[in-house]
């Protein structure tokens, strides 16, 4: 976030000075303009959050690939050592039946491996795709802070234009729109 933390807060002290004026319609702007600060620092806050979280699902999937690909690696070692066993069991000789004991031990770890591969996979793709929900969410609260931001900068014209309304009722669609995206983030 490039902006200063308390940039929001001075838009709210600014607005609180234009209020000083005593004409209610400046007063009612310098409100818009706090309330639009407040509701920007909050979505602002909450897009920071949902980049952190979609970093660290990639990177928890990322090292949950790197364990199913160790346990791939195992697995196969089991599965060479099953068949050596396997064809020194086949072979007739005092250690034959031991060949084949070896030979069915290492085929029950090669399951187990087998699956534990699988559910790592799987949980590593699982990760992938909430970190995708984080990304998308983050794009939209990043559209949405901007149209807060915007808002907050067109009704400060209404304040130095002295009474014009339309750059309030502008801010006023905009901060609704900005508003209606933050939510959208997270029912949509």
């Amino acid at each position: 976030m490039s902006e200063s933390p308390v940039e929001h807060f001075e838009h709210s002290e600014h607005a609180g000075h234009a209020s000083l004026l005593g004409d209610p319609f400046l007063t009612q702007v310098s409100i818009t303009i706090a309330i639009l600060a407040v509701i920007a620092a909050t979505v602002g806050s909450l897009e920071t959050l949902e980049t952190a979280d979609a970093i660290g699902d990639k990177n928890a999937a990322v090292l949950l690939q790197n364990k199913a690909t160790d346990t791939w690696n195992f697995y196969q070692a089991k599965s060479i050592k099953k068949n050596l066993y396997a064809i020194a069991a086949a072979n007739p000789g005092p250690a034959a039946e031991d060949f084949k004991k070896q030979a069915e031990r290492h085929g029950e770890d090669e399951q187990e491996l087998f699956a534990k591969g699988q559910a790592l996979e799987h949980q590593s793709e699982e990760k992938l795709i909430d970190s995708e929900r984080h990304e998308n969410r983050h794009h939209i609260l990043t559209v949405a802070v901007t149209l807060l931001h915007v808002a907050i900068a067109i009704a400060t014209i209404a304040i130095i234009v002295r009474g014009q309304r339309w750059p309030w009722y502008a801010a006023l669609a905009l901060g609704v729109l900005g508003s209606i995206g933050a939510a959208y983030a997270y029912i949509g």
